[in-house]
């Protein structure tokens, strides 16, 4: 149709500085799917791996049968429990009693707190760069955009011309814009999906944690 204008030809017929703009918001758009597609996978192996261990620990009632299936898995509720089984065979070493006290209770509460902050740190990982992208992505757009006008304008002010002869290279300057939208929207969107899943997963590990407590006091006595 005449006067259509082709997406790959306004790619393509740019300026150098438009061009940079898209091709930097085009490797945003790449390295925050390679971070969503990355942490999806992850999180839906943790979802997995802590429901099952979840089951085992319902059904156990010892700590050693909980171990023997924590030592041969690595997740959330699997770190968790290994460090403070970890701390209550130090406390046994160091004191050579059975029973514990409220500050040896204490002492495993530190520990489950530490998993927890780092089960944190590996749920987290990379999460920054989503939310970096999806901030700045429109703005970079937008760049784009402006410096891509400013050169249509020029030139209709030092040329003559008409809307039609400017109007392709601001349809040329608009797709920055686009693009960057086109980075930071999915970017947005998992960010806040994976932020939901850490809280989920918090609670659950501060529920675990209580269950392990409780589990550590009846069998400790």
């Amino acid at each position: 149709m005449e006067g259509h204008l082709d997406l790959w030809t306004l790619l393509t017929s740019t300026g150098i500085v438009v061009k940079i703009v898209l091709l930097l918001l085009i490797g945003c758009s790449i390295f925050s799917w390679a971070i969503i597609i990355a942490k999806y996978k992850s999180f839906k192996k943790e979802s997995r791996e802590t429901s099952e261990f979840s089951d085992l620990f319902k059904k156990a009632d010892s700590l050693e049968l909980i171990n023997g299936q924590a030592i041969s898995q690595d997740n959330l509720y699997s770190r968790l429990f290994t460090s403070g089984y970890e701390e209550l065979g130090k406390i046994k070493n160091s004191t050579n009693q059975v029973n514990l006290n409220p500050e040896h209770i204490i002492a495993l509460e530190r520990s489950f707190d530490k998993a927890i902050i780092e089960n944190n740190d590996l749920l987290e990982s990379r999460l920054s760069h989503l939310a970096s992208i999806a901030s700045i992505a429109p703005f970079i757009g937008l760049l784009g955009t402006v410096w891509g006008i400013m050169d249509s304008f020029t030139g209709l002010a030092s040329g003559g011309g008409s809307i039609e002869v400017v109007a392709p290279g601001i349809a040329e300057a608009l797709i920055a814009t686009a693009i960057g939208l086109a980075a930071a929207i999915p970017a947005s969107w998992f960010y806040n999906y994976f932020t939901a899943q850490i809280m989920s997963f918090n609670k659950k590990m501060e529920s675990i944690k209580m269950d392990l407590l409780n589990l550590i006091q009846r069998t400790q006595r």
